[in-house]
């Protein structure tokens, strides 16, 4: 080759950065900037077929009959309309101005083809009238020359989402006073003639259901008592609280029989398996204890929570055991290997209550930023509650007719439809006479055997009692209800 360089071939002008950056930025602009924010251009065939499709999904019934009449004539005046099929056309009549057809007014029409192109035309009353046709009628106004909009006849799909059964408010009839620190937790006999309630004062007290009297103290904690249950088989009736103790008391003694050494930290809640004689107690260790009721051997110690488990229940049928934590998940256990089946990471907040269904397969556990529902065994999230109560929620209990109640920190009482997750009440708490605002909230509820009298254990050391109201209606408390746009997966 010559000795001729690549410069001298194809010379470059030197430029600035800056030159270049606004040559650039200006061959973007008049690229994109004509069209930049608008929408491409309709497609007319596409349009016309949208339509004809809306306008015989809408009409479908109007056109059946249609087809079954038989077949009328319509006086036309000047204007001729072409001939089509009666499946394919649609008549709008224009508003009527004379009922009487000897007068012979005229009136104007739009026509709706099934290519989607709307026309005018006029029509003489009496031909309307007589006849007996099936012709749907719909009023249009004739100064209005606007074009049809295709979401007056787009076919509406009705909301998947239930309606809320109504259900009565409830109301409180009874308060209880008697302990001298805030009341933490509450349990049912399996009975229904009694039921029992630890204290921060160290103690449990036992209260007559129908009457509120108190009928036997309990003392032999150290520390506040934050859980209790009452078993269905044998005459036990198990504690637990921040000394780290869980304790077996018989009722028949009015003592202590068993002790279940273990926790290194306190305890938090407390659960009995239905049909096996095992405990289950969780606690600020972060694992989950399952114990022998007879034997006081720890079975399993599920561990995997990384903070304080403060919730667990229990279930005849796998999994068998699930429990909720401050780490913000809900965990799933297969109680026969003490393993993880699954974990529930849908909160964001931490979850202090949990409550099953007693005749369904799920459960909601309830946390600061929501209300959520779960089906079973898989544990499949189903949806939120519809309004957020938006404080820490202590506790939550559900009864057979389907009213969730949840009890919250700074006093608030809500109860929900079950089915629907509408919340038809929302209560506060009164503190009782010397106590503190500050001291409104609830930290225990449990619905009684029947479901039909609601127990409350709060910081102004009461216990409140509530049931519904007889003289409600339908009429007298309505169902404001409206469903929401859309179901969230999350």
């Amino acid at each position: 080759m010559p000795g001729t360089t690549m410069d001298s071939e194809f010379p470059v002008e030197p430029q600035s950065l800056k030159k270049l950056s606004f040559k650039s930025m200006k061959r973007a602009l008049d690229l994109f900037s004509p069209v930049h924010g608008q929408f491409p251009p309709t497609d007319a065939e596409s349009k016309k077929i949208r339509l004809s499709h809306k306008l015989k999904m809408e009409y479908r019934g109007v056109i059946n009959r249609e087809k079954e009449a038989p077949p009328r004539v319509v006086a036309a005046s000047n204007d001729a309309m072409p001939t089509s099929n009666p499946s394919d056309v649609l008549a709008l009549p224009g508003p009527e101005k004379s009922n009487d057809p000897q007068k012979g007014s005229l009136q104007k029409d739009l026509v709706i083809h099934s290519t989607g192109q709307p026309s005018f035309r006029q029509v003489n009353d009496s031909s309307i009238q007589g006849g007996g046709g099936s012709t749907t009628v719909l009023s249009t106004n004739i100064a209005s020359e606007r074009n049809l909009s295709t979401s007056a006849i787009m076919e509406r799909i009705p909301s998947r989402w239930p309606r809320p059964v109504w259900h009565p408010p409830w109301k409180n009839y009874r308060v209880i006073s008697g302990h001298l620190g805030w009341v933490r937790s509450v349990a049912i006999d399996p009975s229904n003639t009694w039921f029992c309630t630890g204290s921060a004062d160290r103690t449990i007290k036992i209260w007559d259901l129908a009457s509120g009297q108190l009928k036997l103290t309990l003392t032999g904690h150290i520390d506040q008592i934050r859980g209790l249950a009452v078993s269905s088989k044998h005459t036990y009736m198990f504690s637990a609280g921040d000394d780290k103790l869980v304790k077996c008391w018989d009722l028949e003694q009015n003592k202590v029989i068993r002790s279940y050494h273990g926790h290194l930290s306190g305890v938090y809640c407390l659960a009995l398996h239905p049909t096996i004689d095992i405990l289950l107690t969780g606690g600020r260790d972060s694992v989950c204890r399952v114990w022998d009721i007879r034997s006081k051997m720890q079975i399993h110690a599920l561990s995997g929570h990384e903070n304080t488990v403060c919730s667990v229940f229990t279930r005849p049928t796998d999994p068998q055991v699930i429990t909720g934590s401050h780490d913000n998940t809900i965990k799933l256990w297969d109680l026969r290997y003490g393993k993880t089946m699954s974990t529930l990471t849908h909160h964001k907040k931490s979850v202090r209550a949990m409550a099953p269904h007693p005749k369904e397969d799920c459960f909601v556990s309830a946390s600061a930023d929501n209300i959520k529902k779960f089906k079973l065994p898989k544990g499949e999230f189903m949806h939120n509650m519809l309004s957020q109560q938006k404080t820490i929620i202590n506790s939550a209990a559900v009864n057979e007719e389907g009213v969730l109640a949840t009890a919250g920190d700074n006093g608030s009482l809500w109860f929900w439809d079950w089915t629907s997750g509408y919340n038809f009440q929302q209560s506060q708490t009164i503190v009782q006479p010397g106590s503190l605002d500050s001291e409104a909230g609830i930290y225990a509820i449990s619905y009684d055997v029947s479901g039909t009298r609601l127990i409350t254990c709060e910081a102004d050391k009461t216990i409140k009692m509530w049931k519904e109201d007889d003289m409600a209606t339908p009429e007298t408390h309505p169902v404001h209800f409206k469903p929401p746009r859309d179901m969230r997966r999350f």
